[in-house]
């Protein structure tokens, strides 16, 4: 099948990647994708805004699916244009994508449907908020309703650096995403992302990972998009894994088809493991970057056929032994510009060619993703925020992150930085068991 990916980023090489060793792929564009993405698929020059571009291109070129791969053109609506012109669309449409495009839909959803998560308050306006923390102890989760390029979660120690916050945020700080906020308490517990794929009616567990959001070691510093990920986390238990399926993800896709709005794509889970047992922090309706690499070098799967599958409200027919992963562990760091998560340097030169990545493909060992790169006169150069995903798979998460920083130690990026602690938990929980 001819397949249009859009994208640009570590997540979309990650996806290109797989797509592209899928037996049922013909033939991949992507658009608008970066230096990465083109080694796997014929780069065209799409604006995803214009749903009337992507949709005759989608005529003219036979494109039998259309995996959309950022949350913005999903929330804009894009799926809905497409499948109006009869093309599936791997992603849910604008009002399902509210999942992620609208924290407080997603509340009052886990309201309506008994799903176990914080409790919480919707607030408009900066007054309506101050009234509400008077409801809440320290410290104050504080969350932009909308989408803030996964920054929008402030956590807030006290009472006058959360009432700081709020001015903050409905002062404009977080562009229309802060127009509304919601505050909600704060949960202890260890985190973990579980990933699901659903037609609207069947669905399928699609792995589990372990992100890490802090820009700095230990987890300390600002929130960013994601800093590094291994896969899969063993501290989300088969067990545990039964749970989140059968109290949240379950009544999640019941909900929203029998209230008229089916959700199709992959349904990715964010939880907080807490002594009373998983409870939901929040969805998003698309794969995680860095979760999406991680998931990918362990899939064994023909992945275009399972997004087919699941695009055309078919996914009951998938075999009962996919989708299929290695049993090894995958660990990515993220290699990031300086600068970020604020202004981020770009146009400082990168280096991989000492990275030996012969055989990547085969092997499964190693595979550098890019994420903010471009190309300045034939040279490799950061063009964003987080520009590499170095990932590396190991029969332990200790073995795939020895591997993973020898890559990223062997890669020339002065400008950049990444994090030194990517898999600490698990690495620590691995060190007894060690011979």
């Amino acid at each position: 099948m001819n397949i249009l990916l859009l994208g640009s980023g570590g997540r979309e090489h990650a996806l290109a990647w797989a797509l592209a060793q899928s037996p049922s792929l013909t033939k991949l564009y992507a658009a608008p994708g970066n230096p990465g993405i083109a080694e796997e698929a014929e780069l065209v020059a799409l604006e995803v805004t214009d749903h009337a571009a992507v949709t005759a291109f989608c005529a003219s070129h036979d494109i039998d699916l259309v995996v959309i791969g950022p949350e913005a053109p999903l929330v804009d609506g894009l799926s809905d244009s497409l499948r109006a012109a009869g093309v599936p669309v791997f992603g849910p449409s604008k009002d399902a994508a509210q999942l992620e495009g609208s924290k407080g839909f997603t509340k009052d959803l886990c309201a309506r449907a008994g799903i176990p998560t914080a409790g919480y308050v919707r607030t408009s306006s900066l007054e309506e908020a101050r009234a509400a923390l008077a409801e809440f102890q320290a410290p104050y989760v504080l969350k932009a309703d909308g989408l803030a390029a996964g920054k929008g979660v402030v956590i807030a120690a006290s009472l006058a650096e959360a009432e700081e916050t709020l001015a903050d945020m409905f002062g404009g700080g977080f562009g229309g995403a802060g127009a509304q906020v919601v505050i909600e308490e704060f949960m202890e517990g260890e985190e973990a992302s579980f990933f699901a794929l659903t037609d609207g009616t069947t669905i399928v567990p699609f792995g589990s990972a372990q992100d890490h959001k802090r820009v700095g070691d230990g987890d300390t510093g600002p929130n960013t998009g994601g800093m590094g990920a291994y896969s899969p986390a063993p501290v989300l238990t088969p067990e545990l894994q039964a749970r989140v399926m059968a109290e949240i993800v379950e009544p999640t896709v019941r909900t929203m088809r029998e209230e008229g709005n089916p959700y199709q794509g992959v349904l990715f889970a964010g939880l907080m493991l807490t002594p009373e047992g998983p409870k939901l922090i929040e969805y998003n309706a698309r794969f995680g970057d860095p979760e999406c690499q991680v998931l990918m070098m362990r899939l064994r799967d023909d992945l275009a056929n399972i997004m087919w599958l699941c695009a055309t409200g078919r996914l009951d027919e998938l075999d009962e032994e996919s989708p299929e992963f290695e049993a090894s562990y995958a660990l990515t760091v993220i290699m990031a510009a300086n600068g970020y998560p604020g202004t981020p340097e770009k146009g400082g030169a990168i280096d991989i060619s000492a990275c030996d990545q012969t055989g990547a493909r085969e092997a499964r060992h190693l595979k550098i993703f890019h994420a903010g790169t471009a190309l300045k006169d034939g040279a490799l150069v950061a063009n964003g925020g987080r520009v590499l995903a170095v990932t590396a798979t190991g029969a332990s998460v200790t073995e795939a992150q020895a591997r993973a920083y020898a890559a990223v130690d062997a890669i020339t990026f002065p400008t950049g930085f990444c994090r030194r602690d990517i898999g600490w938990r698990e690495v620590a929980r691995e060190a007894p068991h060690k011979a």
